[in-house]
């Protein structure tokens, strides 16, 4: 069963996976040499939603079931609206990459900012013990909440944190599974006309070069 397009918004409500394998002359190779009974190729898991809109960290257009998606996967593809057509529809009536990208990054931040204060009131009580890696955590979750609310993606804070700690260190970052600390990658989604760019995908370019 082929994805459903249609022309309206939140035409997709369950996610759509897709399964592709990945190409490997390597593996080819040795199963030439080995003719082994059984070949288990690497595959890679895309999984599709619908697009985020204003408030979905707080249940706007389903938001809090898309996000419940992203934070399974592994890395993010944020396709971007890069073309002109009065005969597609576009959720805020307009395209504006930048706009998008904001909309979609601060609502992935707000729900990053909510699975942290939930730590937050835990490692309090925790507190009263007098651990010293519970202080250090909780410090460590107080830094990355100023770096959240400054409008940052997780990932930026704590890529500097795993700098000046060691892997034990750092697991109880790991364990929040932000969405903001996942890797992501911007498509521009441009027209036959421009499969070389325009003045849209120069934007998402620029963004994606900036990085937050």
């Amino acid at each position: 069963m082929s994805a459903e397009a249609a022309n309206y918004p939140f035409c997709t409500i369950e996610p759509n996976l897709g399964v592709v394998t990945v190409p490997d002359k390597r593996i080819d190779e040795l199963v030439k040499l080995y003719n082994p009974k059984k070949v288990a190729k690497t595959v890679i898991e895309f999984v599709d939603i619908a697009g985020l809109v204003a408030g979905a960290s707080k249940g706007e257009g389903l938001g809090n079931q898309f996000l419940s998606h992203i934070r399974e996967v592994d890395a993010i593809i944020h396709i971007v609206r890069c073309f002109d057509n009065d005969d597609v529809i576009h959720v805020s009536g307009r395209v504006d990459p930048k706009t998008d990208i904001e909309i979609v990054e601060t609502e992935l931040i707000l729900k990053d900012l909510d699975t942290l204060e939930n730590r937050l009131k835990k490692s309090v009580k925790l507190l009263k013990t007098g651990d010293r890696k519970v202080k250090e955590e909780y410090d460590s979750y107080l830094g990355l909440k100023k770096h959240l609310e400054s409008g940052r993606l997780a990932k930026y804070f704590v890529s500097e944190y795993k700098k000046n700690h060691s892997p034990d260190d750092i697991k109880h970052l790991d364990e929040l599974q932000l969405l903001t600390d996942k890797h992501i990658l911007y498509v521009a989604n441009v027209d036959d006309k421009n499969v070389h760019g325009n003045e849209y995908s120069k934007i998402v370019e620029e963004i994606a070069a900036k990085g937050r």
